[in-house]
């Protein structure tokens, strides 16, 4: 492999920047400019250098070196900490290649990593995840994951897969003297394993996802309910534009919030109304789109309009799927009328002043409780090509089961039993191609 280089810290002017050198030339290359030989020993090891081009001196700085394997892409590696100015970082990085270094692509020290047997494919992803967690849930997950998370165990179930697909392979060899070497019924058991542990990471998908990108939650109801001062009232700020005026929302209007560790994704929508106005109306195709998105449909009302609530509802499922969404109902405006400050006017319904305040730390808590971030031996998958590979194995050993259930001979049953061995070290990495490989670590920074 040739030795890479790039800027591993953010684009920008800070204090300190850091650059990489990865590769078996990076000792050599990074020696040039520091007159002192990097890494003496076998052990990592720091040091302060001026860092010279040629006989101009570009910065003071402290190199850190490591001995292949012991580094984070297995290779011979320096890390070179300078000072955070702009020309000082791309000078530095600039010598580094007219030495013989060539700029990292994205990732490229993640990919090499993984090539070298530092990290697993799974774990790789979670490097990337754990750099753009913005929660404690999404930081949650992505140190699970970085951690070996549910891996292990699809590693694990590969592997008993793997002993009873040779089981099959030998039976082929002794096919004229009808021997059975795999036992049926073990396999059978070990398929009810293996779509068991598949089947609760597919249900836990829904939560992952939602910990990792955020919940969509659309607010949504008809015209000067208090919608978009309910979103105000959330996030704490004047987001959304408020009037008496019904139809002010013409388009949506997103914000975040974070309740327990889990951010949620809030939009605003135009009021929902039969409107003459073409502008209004498109705003309004607008929002069936956002409820049609959102996971939670806040439907909003007020004291005035509660009679038609029912109606209003059937309204909208003739409009929009709700199936699978969690609608919460809201009564708006119990300020206005004090006849509703100490009665419920039903239970399925929940009373609040998006204007006061009142309610809305019982409708914080109503979010965020299906929620939760993950915990200690509690495998959650968040990943949607390790969700999309799983069903594809779930798929492959449902045919497995057909064929054993239906005696077919070992060289059918093992066609689908390889399918399934295929997706499940996709996950992991114990299958590879450089079309996968390219999928993941594009998204990567370069510097890592």
């Amino acid at each position: 492999m040739s030795t890479i280089a790039a800027i591993a810290t953010p684009p920008g002017i800070g204090g300190i920047a850091l650059l990489r050198l990865s590769g078996p030339e990076a000792h050599t290359i990074a020696s040039q400019h520091l007159r002192l030989t990097p890494c003496p020993g076998p052990h990592p090891s720091a040091s302060y250098a001026l860092f010279r081009n040629g006989n101009t001196v570009l910065d003071e700085v402290v190199v850190t070196c490591y001995r292949a394997p012991h580094s984070y892409t297995g290779e011979d590696m320096v890390e070179i900490s300078c000072h955070g100015s702009l020309y000082v970082q791309q000078a530095i990085l600039q010598s580094l290649i007219d030495s013989g270094a060539r700029l990292a692509e994205p990732g490229e020290y993640t990919r090499r990593a993984f090539l070298n047997g530092k990290l697993n494919l799974s774990q790789a992803e979670a490097v990337a995840d754990l750099i753009d967690s913005t929660n404690a849930g999404s930081h949650q997950l992505a140190i699970s994951q970085l951690r070996g998370g549910y891996a292990q165990q699809l590693s694990q179930l590969r592997d008993q897969f793997v002993q009873l697909a040779s089981l099959l392979e030998l039976e082929l060899d002794f096919s004229q003297e009808d021997v059975e070497f795999a036992s049926r019924s073990q396999l059978l058991q070990l398929l009810d394993t293996v779509e068991g542990i598949a089947q609760q990471l597919l249900e836990s998908f829904s939560l992952g996802n939602a910990i990792k990108n955020g919940v969509p939650v659309a607010i949504v109801g008809r015209p000067n309910v208090g919608k978009s001062t309910l979103l105000n009232a959330l996030v704490g700020e004047e987001r959304a534009i408020v009037s008496n005026i019904a139809g002010t929302t013409r388009d949506t209007i997103e914000d975040t919030l974070t309740l327990g560790g889990i951010t949620f994704r809030f939009i605003d929508t135009a009021g929902l109304r039969h409107s003459p106005d073409t502008i209004e109306s498109l705003g309004i195709e607008r929002s069936y789109r956002a409820i049609a998105q959102a996971q939670i449909v806040l439907y909003l009302t007020d004291t005035a309009h509660l009679a038609s609530l029912q109606q209003e509802i059937a309204d909208l499922k003739a409009q929009v799927d709700l199936t699978g969404k969690r609608l919460i109902l809201l009564l708006n405006k119990i300020d206005a009328d004090p006849a509703f400050q100490s009665q419920l006017p039903s239970q399925a319904v929940i009373p609040l002043s998006a204007k006061t305040g009142t309610g809305l730390d019982r409708l914080r808590q109503l979010l965020s409780n299906p929620y939760t971030a993950p915990t200690t031996g509690q495998p959650i998958l968040s990943n949607l090509r390790h969700y999309q590979a799983l069903q594809k194995m779930l798929s492959a050993t449902h045919l497995v089961r057909q064929g054993l259930t239906h005696g077919l001979p070992a060289d059918l049953v093992i066609i689908d039993l390889r399918d399934a061995l295929y997706h499940l070290g996709t996950i992991t990495g114990q299958v590879t191609s450089n079309e996968i490989l390219g999928s993941i670590f594009h998204r990567f920074c370069i510097g890592k």
